[in-house]
């Protein structure tokens, strides 16, 4: 096994240290440990939603020590959130990530894309598309078996040779109680990778995550959050976006379609789907909006000639596959497969 020791951060949301939360983290360890890993929380992961919230600080000092700690192989984020930029000043400062950061397997989803693009501006080759909460604390009797296939590909290999679709989806679980262990969610029948326009069969490395997260990062006048991202560089060039597959998913906020729209509209007036060999978009949490969305891609990606494959099993729609970032992939919706080249 690649994987021996996982270092568990929570660069976002605090919850994985709240009470009501502590049967959910005991599934997951007696899962890990099944698997003979060695779990280590990192110093304040586990200190709650009030102190993380206050205290970005320290959010960023545990993946700084995550880093520093020689025997941890896998950094994996407890869960999402909505500030994970706040930490910017904390780990760029002074280069202060850069002077410690080192090839390791990283793991996170929603929120935690922010964070994805900042290893990847430090060279980090990261993986998206599960978390230690969503995923391996599944309330179910085991994990969710497509998620589980990935995760136990990821932890034996460092790697994850290719992507298919998952025959089901699943509805999002309402009760995360201590009464719904052993409990599973309605399973829908799911009918696989759908090419909504261009050439079925493309090539490039991906880049990407949660369209909420990345609009955060470029688009939302409302926040701080874009001039942080601008100051640190975090979001790359339009020159380093050429000939890259870009992966959007929605988040659990399931936003509506003006907003859908609005965020859309943002990327392409970056230049993203100017430059980009391909678009995959993952299938919207419950399938909310799943026709709005979709008809939204193709009325506002003008470029009638750039392929978009729809309904990837990847970000809050349940179960989940995991995506390596700047690997080189290749796309085959002919043959219902994302198959990557290390």
């Amino acid at each position: 096994m690649l994987v021996n020791k996982i270092g568990i951060v929570s660069l976002s949301s605090g919850v994985l240290g709240e009470k009501f939360v502590s049967h959910e983290v005991e599934i997951g360890l007696d899962r890990l440990r099944e698997y003979g890993i060695d779990v280590k929380f990192m110093e304040n992961s586990k200190k709650g939603i009030e102190f993380l919230n206050e205290n970005p600080k320290a959010r960023a000092k545990d993946l700084i020590s995550a880093f520093e700690d020689d025997s941890i192989d896998m950094i994996l984020c407890a869960i999402g959130g909505d500030d994970t930029y706040r930490l910017l000043p904390y780990l760029f400062e002074d280069d202060i990530l850069k002077k410690v950061v080192k090839q390791k397997v990283f793991l996170g989803f929603s929120d935690t894309t922010i964070n994805h693009f900042m290893l990847n501006k430090l060279g980090i080759k990261t993986f998206y598309g599960q978390a230690f909460l969503t995923d391996v604390c599944e309330l179910d009797s085991d994990m969710l078996s497509y998620s589980k296939k990935y995760f136990e590909e990821l932890v034996n290999t460092g790697s994850i040779s290719e992507i298919r679709p998952s025959d089901v989806w699943y509805e999002e679980r309402t009760d995360f109680s201590e009464k719904a262990i052993g409990t599973s969610t309605k399973s829908y029948s799911n009918e696989g990778f759908e090419l909504l326009r261009g050439n079925p069969v493309f090539e490039g490395k991906i880049l990407g995550g949660c369209i909420e997260s990345i609009f955060q990062i470029i688009g939302d006048e409302n926040s701080n959050s874009v001039e942080l991202c601008k100051r640190y560089g975090i979001f790359p060039d339009i020159e380093d976006w050429k000939g890259k597959i870009l992966l959007l998913e929605t988040s659990e906020e399931k936003s509506d379609p003006l907003h859908y729209r609005e965020m859309i509209i943002k990327l392409r007036e970056y230049g993203l789907f100017d430059v980009v060999s391909g678009v995959i978009v993952g299938k919207p949490q419950d399938e909310v909006y799943y026709e709005e969305y979709r008809n939204i891609l193709l009325e506002e990606i003008l470029d009638e000639n750039l392929p978009i494959v729809y309904n990837i099993n990847v970000g809050h729609a349940k179960p989940r596959c995991i995506v390596p970032f700047e690997v080189d992939a290749k796309v085959d919706v002919l043959n219902q497969v994302i198959k990557f080249y290390y």
